[in-house]
C-alpha cells in the first residue's frame, strides 16, 4: 500500500509520534511525505517515506493528482481544528472521495485506518491499482 503521511506544522510532532508508535506496521508499506515531514519521520524512525519538496500547495495539487489515477491508497493527514483547510487539501480530500481512498484527519481514525491495513481489510486497493 502506498500510504501519503502529511500534517499542518503545529501538529508534526503528534504525527512522528504516531508514526513511532505504528512503526512495525507502516514499514511494511510505501510511505510519502512532504520532505520537512519525512525528515523528522526518519530522524525518529527507521521509517523510509518518499520526499516530495516543494511548497504544502503544490503537494496537496501533486498527491491529488494521484489520488485521481488510484496511485496512492490511503492518506493520513492530521490536522489542526483550529486552522480552516486551504483549497488544496480540500481538493485531496475530494479525490480520495472520487476513488473511495481512505483519509483519515486526527490519529482517532488514523489509527482505525492503519489497524485495517494492517489486517487486510484494504487488501481490495490492490486490484484497483492494477485496473
Amino acid at each position: 500500500m502506498k500510504i501519503v503521511l502529511l500534517s499542518d506544522p503545529s501538529k508534526n510532532e503528534l504525527l512522528v509520534n504516531f508514526c513511532i508508535a505504528y512503526k512495525q506496521i507502516l514499514a511494511r508499506h510505501d510511505l510519502v511525505a512532504p520532505h520537512n515531514i519525512a525528515r523528522l519521520i526518519k530522524e525518529a524512525t527507521s521509517l523510509q517515506p518518499e520526499m516530495f519538496s516543494s511548497d504544502l500547495d503544490s503537494i496537496y495539487s501533486r498527491l491529488s493528482a494521484l489520488a485521481l489515477y488510484n496511485e496512492i491508497d490511503a492518506v493520513i493527514c492530521i490536522r489542526d481544528p483550529g486552522n480552516p483547510a486551504p483549497e488544496s487539501q480540500q481538493r485531496l480530500f475530494q479525490s480520495c472521495d472520487v476513488n473511495s481512498i481512505p483519509f483519515a484527519t486526527n490519529t482517532a481514525t488514523a489509527e482505525i485506518l492503519v489497524l485495517a491495513i494492517n489486517r487486510g481489510d484494504l487488501d481490495w486497493r490492490d486490484l484497483v491499482r492494477a485496473q
